[in-house]
């Protein structure tokens, strides 16, 4: 018995990027060809390619008794878009195209619809996609269907005044020893600005008094916080620390301490999603005071991941954070 050859080899799906992050937003039009080669005479009905956007969720959830284990799926899809554009058409009066062996490359040009979608994104228990998906259609033989991911970003603009405002947390406690209050502990965190884009660096200026008998370390760490939630209201949270920081000792009776620390956003880092009804990617920047033998003092900050890069920040005043 020979070896079965497959017909279609080599299939690629190529587009032409329109920034420097290969990235496609709303409104865009995608450039691009098709390549393949086929081993032997071959007739083609069509060939299709079909963008499409969509978020899905997924995860279990286990409850242990004494004698048994139960799971539950929770789960959840939302589509966005999906269409089909025409790549080649069969001709209804000569019958399907016959391609001879060889390579075969076929452009393509389609906008991408307009409208409020969210960033692509991959997480623990759910992602945002976008993909185009070929379908080729033949005579009497199933559809062959390639299909091939591409990155979407809902542009937000690092420049918005509302990014480019500075923030300023605080934060206060009382630190005890056994039945005797030691003194309190107060920090101020500020940050320049609340917008950031994947590669930047943030510096976190803090301000620290330390009236207890204890001594202090301050550390900082930028979360990524991933919320997950199905169409009936469960809800699923992931967090994890993409960078963090240690600053110098705040010593006992230290009423008056400085110390600056900085975190750098990865370049792989995803943009901030909150415009999906089952997705929510949220950043804070979280500085802990570690107090020896005593609660931790913490303020959380928020920001936002942009993927338009700041010009020049003009602004001065600090905007408290919520």
């Amino acid at each position: 018995m020979g070896i079965h050859q497959e017909t279609f080899n080599d299939f690629n799906i190529n587009f032409e990027a329109l920034n420097e992050n290969g990235s496609f937003s709303s409104d865009d039009i995608m450039t691009g060809e098709i390549s393949f080669v086929i081993t032997k005479i071959t007739k083609i009905r069509s060939i299709t390619i079909s963008p499409n956007g969509r978020a899905l969720v997924l995860w279990t959830k286990r409850k242990r008794s004494r004698r048994t284990i139960t799971e539950k799926t929770y789960s959840a899809e939302v589509d966005f878009f999906d269409f089909c554009a025409v790549v080649l058409e069969e001709n209804t009066a000569d019958g399907p195209t016959i391609l001879q062996p060889g390579t075969h490359v076929y452009p393509f040009t389609f906008k991408l619809p307009e409208g409020n979608f969210p960033s692509t994104f991959h997480g623990v228990h759910g992602r945002v996609v976008y993909s185009l998906k070929v379908e080729i259609r033949r005579p009497w033989h199933l559809v062959k269907e390639f299909e091939v991911e591409f990155n979407y970003a809902n542009h937000i603009d690092a420049n918005h005044p509302k990014l480019l405002h500075p923030l300023s947390c605080s934060e206060e406690t009382m630190v005890c020893c056994l039945w005797c209050a030691s003194g309190p502990v107060a920090m101020t965190a500020r940050l320049d600005r609340k917008g950031y884009v994947p590669g930047e660096t943030i510096n976190i200026m803090c301000e620290f008094s330390n009236a207890s008998t204890r001594n202090a370390t301050p550390t900082a760490s930028l979360m990524q916080h991933e919320k997950y939630s199905t169409l009936a209201g469960s809800r699923k949270v992931d967090n994890k620390s993409l960078d963090s920081a240690t600053g110098e000792l705040v010593k006992s009776g230290n009423l008056q301490a400085y110390s600056e620390m900085s975190l750098t956003i990865p370049d792989t880092t995803f943009l901030s999603v909150s415009n999906c009804s089952i997705i929510e990617v949220v950043y804070t920047v979280l500085v802990t005071l570690s107090i020896n033998w005593s609660s931790d003092v913490s303020v959380s900050v928020p920001i936002v991941i942009c993927d338009i890069p700041v010009d020049s920040p003009d602004t001065d005043d600090f905007e408290d954070c919520v």
